[in-house]
């Protein structure tokens, strides 16, 4: 859940806060002081905050210079009277993630605060390569990415200009995440901004920022995200919809690492580190004068290929298992493997969606769940209508993913793996024995060499319907 503190000495900002976010499943915690205030941030770890900059004890600028200290990758939203702005503006030349003016919007504190968590989200969430212990992280053993990983590795600690190219869906912010992570620059700020979700009249504005009077609404100076990120990563998302005329300007920052507000003439020098990615042809949008070819390459310094999911069929199991175990986890079902049936439908799929279609696959799939065992009957009806037709020169698979089951749990670092990996290998041999007796349950247990007493038991803990098994079985014959 991620975690919100509000620093204002007037309670009814703080209790707004509350009533608006606490409903949607974000942690409020409150303040009045800077001293109470800075006590929150040692105890409670929030992921954004929230800060007045008058306080009865003080100044949040004391407050935010000891939090930017400790931990300048925490985002910072300051709360300003019209009078205090200048203050504000000068707390983001330092670093702080944006300001908001009283009285409050309540629709503009809601974008906001969404980015703010979102940022925490980027600089937070582990971006591991598959070789390390963290639960989190790039999945797959299959070589075409094991060699996107290796070049992560060496490209990381580098501080070159890289581009992240792929279809959409394949990962391209996790292989930015994980450059960032891994580079000299990960105690440093990481922001996020897709180029295609800003309208093309403000792009320039919030990458560069603008000074007041600039242009029509420009009401007050603004910070763009180059100088707030001074020091650390910027991810140009959707590097391909950029305009053009901004795309002069960022040029100019790769090439001498200065540019001007929006309607300034004071050079601002940073030293950021630039990573975009994009799901087009860069090349086919350069040929029709979409696309500057001197910021390409300047942006290409190295590229990174994220393959899409049917290049790497081999990393679809234990794909799928780690969104299994980490859906699980956080919604707290007892749901604990795949059918058989289920992983060779995900091995013939498609996926146009790449690995984002299949994340969502796994979530609706264990959310239809009636037992521990995700059935084909729980797929959406895409994957089981994709199947072709069974041939009788393509054999069944004798038994469940049982290296990719324990395989999956080992690496997301679980416990009471014995308990899950035997249920999962009972919820199979009692379906594959149901199905060689037709759902005769008497003579499964002769089979089995138990009672019926206890495969009664075992078929409602397993949550095992046989006359759905009997079916299916009539439907491949």
């Amino acid at each position: 859940m991620p975690k919100l503190l509000v620093v204002d000495d007037e309670p009814v900002i703080c209790q707004s806060f509350e009533w608006v976010f606490g409903p949607t499943g974000v942690e409020v915690v409150t303040a009045g002081t800077v001293a109470d205030g800075w006590r929150r941030v040692q105890d409670d770890r929030p992921d954004v905050i929230v800060l007045d900059l008058q306080l009865p004890d003080g100044s949040g600028m004391d407050l935010f210079e000891r939090v930017r200290a400790a931990d300048p990758k925490r985002p910072v939203v300051f709360i300003t009277a019209h009078g205090t702005t200048e203050a504000a503006i000068r707390a983001m030349k330092l670093g702080a993630f944006d300001y908001l003016t009283k009285p409050l919007d309540l629709d503009h504190v809601t974008a906001l605060l969404g980015r703010a968590f979102e940022a925490a989200r980027l600089m937070r969430e582990p971006a591991t390569l598959p070789d390390d212990p963290a639960a989190d992280g790039i999945v797959g053993r299959s070589r075409v990415v094991q060699e996107m990983c290796k070049q992560i590795g060496r490209v990381a600690p580098q501080d070159v200009n890289v581009l992240v190219t792929g279809e959409s869906g394949v990962g391209k912010e996790l292989v930015a995440r994980a450059l960032y992570q891994h580079s000299r620059r990960a105690d440093r700020p990481f922001l996020a901004i897709n180029c295609a979700a800003i309208p093309e009249t403000l792009v320039e504005s919030e990458l560069f920022g603008h000074e007041r009077g600039a242009f029509t609404g420009a009401d007050r100076q603004r910070v763009g995200k180059f100088e707030q990120a001074d020091g650390g990563t910027i991810l140009l998302d959707e590097i391909g919809d950029m305009p053009l005329p901004v795309q002069a300007k960022m040029l100019r920052l790769l090439q001498e690492q200065q540019f001007e507000r929006v309607g300034g003439r004071e050079p601002i020098t940073t030293r950021v580190r630039v990573l975009a990615a994009t799901n087009q042809n860069l090349d086919d949008l350069i040929a029709a004068g979409r696309f500057r070819g001197d910021l390409y390459y300047r942006l290409k310094e190295v590229a990174i290929r994220v393959p899409p999911l049917r290049d790497r069929r081999e990393d679809i199991p234990e794909l799928a298992h780690h969104f299994l175990f980490r859906f699980a986890r956080e919604a707290d079902r007892d749901v604990r493997g795949f059918d058989p049936a289920v992983l060779d439908l995900f091995r013939e799929y498609p996926w146009p969606g790449n690995v984002r279609e299949l994340r969502g696959v796994v979530r609706e799939s264990a959310l239809r769940a009636s037992g521990p065992v995700v059935l084909p009957a729980f797929l959406p009806p895409e994957l089981t209508a994709s199947r072709p037709a069974p041939t009788t020169d393509v054999p069944r698979p004798s038994g469940l993913d049982l290296a990719g089951t324990i395989e999956a749990e080992l690496k997301a670092g679980a416990k009471g793996v014995y308990g899950r990996v035997i249920s999962a290998v009972e919820h199979d041999l009692l379906v594959r024995v149901l199905r060689h007796t037709r759902g005769h349950q008497g003579q499964a247990c002769e089979v089995l060499g138990i009672d019926r007493k206890t495969l009664r038991a075992k078929l409602r803990d397993l949550g095992i319907a046989v006359d759905r098994i009997v079916t299916e079985r009539d439907a491949d014959e």
